[in-house]
């Protein structure tokens, strides 16, 4: 999935749908910023740039783990986490 796949449920009236399409837009963020760090590791990157994308993935990973406390609060079907 890509983000531009994510048009219809951000649009939605139902907050349920927009909190669906924000989760799978932060999981689809995670993914290229995760692969972007690989190869940031693997010598085209500075150690200081290195520590702040580490430092985003971190808070991303938390925010992600948000949005699912969230939905199960809510009884949101996220689609298989």
């Amino acid at each position: 999935m890509e983000l531009k796949d994510t048009i219809q449920l951000m649009q939605s009236n139902l907050y349920e749908d927009r909190l669906k399409a924000e989760y799978i837009q932060l999981k689809i963020r995670l993914n290229e910023l995760t692969n972007y760090l690989e190869k940031a590791q693997a010598g085209e990157k500075k150690p200081a740039e290195i520590e702040v994308l580490k430092a985003q993935k971190r808070f991303m990973l938390q925010y992600l783990y948000i949005l699912e406390i969230r939905a199960d609060i809510e009884n949101i079907n996220l689609g298989g986490k």
